[in-house]
């Protein structure tokens, strides 16, 4: 049976592309349970973090079997798969590529051998010092035939391959040996054939938490999916935190200083809405910064709708804080998140119907407040504001519940270039006249940061701000292709992937890792429109 192309719903809009999270990862130990199907129903949960490709890797004990695949959750298992994983411990990955291309190689868990046995590691994040780490493995681990000779081209099978270790450590003492040596954001859940293991790195930029089973213990990225199996939540994994689960319990220990600064950007669209992130709940995050865009950016106006699904808790907080009724103007396509047919040019052009389909009778005649969650390139609200026009909306008035984005993210979110971001070189009014709305709005930094109830100094708003937590290394070892990429015919460094371009502003806190060289912004994230 074929399988999906790959295409998601954005590449249905032409020139159009958003934020995609890395990746999604899910660890369970539980002697008695079905670890497989609870992996399976786990992934399920975090599905919105990752699209491309799936796995499950299992252990009983002795041996570890692994499965993975190309496409989403429901089409890489079934009952016949999941039969097959046996054993008490699992390890799970939803896939985004962010370091690496799409392709099956690239797949997680990864497998590696240790000197004691085996481990699959999955990884939600993205290393900045993995071409450090490449020439350590070379190194250490010369005659190394893991994933990376094998064709895996991710930061991932970087890790996995420093694991390998030696006889006289244990598979645990070298992951607190080697995880201080990580830079940038990782959320990582790994095993071997007795223990599950969990790491974050000093910055908690990525979630994950950990959960109580009756009769076990499991690890995820975000709280919805411990709901979904079952799983009562106990606490957070803390920054620079490694946790190990065996038949003696779990056990914790620090390997770096806890320096938090999560992704803000996880409450504004990422995570799921029935998560929860440092004690506050998105949902309610995202109607706070709705009642708070209604407070900076008032506008007389009939009806509030939301871009469904992202915009509607913040449409929610608008309507409240503004008293203009809520109300549903546009109906959501729930199946177009990949496509098996290669749309015609005409439906192409109308690629957003495919998703959004305006209710005439709702719109018709009214001055309309559409609240969405941010703009990457602005082709979808474009599309949209023309769609609502010609379905009769008497005006246009778009809000959104972030501020601009103008800043590259190194640390696993991927967005359009820095190029191609339009709020980089338009201001509010010049972006208002580019998707043809009659008024635009931003939430103000200050006040998507009070929605958070966090600390500003416990937040990471690089993609916003430009200010980086996490020190990067000189461009030409960053980007997605970095370890796919060929050194030139005459030996010269081949320079960062085409999305990591050197562009002409320079991020204020861009740290540059050879003495001398110039500083430079590259890249950037997006989101799903």
């Amino acid at each position: 049976m074929p399988g999906g192309d790959g295409l998601l719903s954005h590449d249905l809009l032409p020139g159009e592309k958003g934020p995609q999270d890395a990746c999604g990862v899910f660890g369970v130990w539980a002697p008695g349970e079905e670890v497989a199907k609870l992996s399976y129903f786990g992934l399920y949960a975090l599905q919105h973090r990752g699209q491309e490709s799936a796995g499950i890797a299992t252990s009983d004990g002795s041996k570890i079997l692994i499965y993975k695949d190309m496409g989403l959750v429901s089409q890489v298992f079934n009952e016949s798969a999941l039969s097959t994983l046996l054993g008490h411990i699992a390890v799970g990955h939803t896939r985004y590529s962010t370091t690496g291309s799409s392709s099956w190689q690239n797949a997680q868990p990864t497998l590696g051998r240790t000197t004691s046995g085996t481990v699959a590691l999955g990884h939600n994040g993205n290393l900045t010092n993995t071409a450090e780490l490449m020439q350590l493995v070379h190194e250490r681990y010369p005659e190394a035939d893991g994933e990376l000779r094998r064709g895996n081209t991710t930061d991932t099978a970087v890790i996995t391959a420093l694991l390998i270790g030696d006889k006289e450590h244990t598979l645990e003492q070298t992951a607190l040996e080697v995880l201080p040596r990580l830079r940038g954001a990782y959320c990582l859940v790994f095993m071997d054939e007795s223990t599950l293991y969990a790491a974050r790195d000093p910055q908690g930029v990525r979630p994950l938490v950990l959960g109580r089973l009756e009769r076990g213990w499991v690890v995820a990225s975000e709280t919805a999916a411990l709901d979904i199996v079952g799983a009562s939540f106990v606490r957070e994994v803390e920054p620079g935190e490694l946790i190990t689960i065996d038949e003696n319990g779990l056990r914790t220990q620090r390997f770096a200083e806890s320096k938090p600064a999560g992704c803000v950007f996880e409450y504004v669209y990422l995570a799921r809405p029935d998560t929860t992130i440092a004690g506050r709940g998105v949902h309610e995050a995202r109607v706070e910064m709705g009642r708070k865009l209604a407070a900076e950016h008032p506008v007389e106006a009939d009806l509030v709708i939301p871009t469904p699904e992202s915009g509607t808790p913040a449409a929610i907080g608008y309507a409240q804080a503004s008293g203009i009724p809520f109300g549903q103007g546009l109906v959501k396509n729930s199946y177009v998140g990949r496509t098996f047919i290669q749309p015609s040019e005409t439906i192409r052009q109308r690629g957003i119907k495919l998703k959004l389909n305006p209710l005439k009778e709702v719109i018709k005649g009214k001055r309309l407040i559409v609240v969405d969650d941010s703009i990457v390139r602005g082709n979808t609200q474009r599309a949209l504001v023309n769609m609502l026009r010609e379905a009769g909306a008497a005006e246009v008035h778009v809000r959104i519940s972030s501020p601009p984005i103008t800043w590259p993210c190194f640390y696993g979110i991927d967005f359009a270039s820095r190029a191609e971001l339009i709020a980089t070189g338009l201001g509010v009014d010049e972006v208002r006249q580019a998707i043809g709305a009659d008024s635009l709005g931003y939430l103000s930094e200050d006040g998507m940061i009070a929605s958070t109830e966090q600390p500003r100094e416990r937040l990471c708003t690089a993609c916003f701000t430009g200010e980086y937590p996490i020190p990067l290394p000189d461009s030409q070892h960053l980007g997605k292709n970095l370890l796919e990429r060929q050194p030139a015919s005459n030996g010269c460094d081949p320079g960062p992937d085409a999305e990591f371009e050197s562009v002409l502003e320079v991020a204020p806190s861009l740290t540059v890792s050879t003495p001398g060289a110039p500083v430079r912004s590259i890249g950037d994230p997006g989101r799903q429109e």
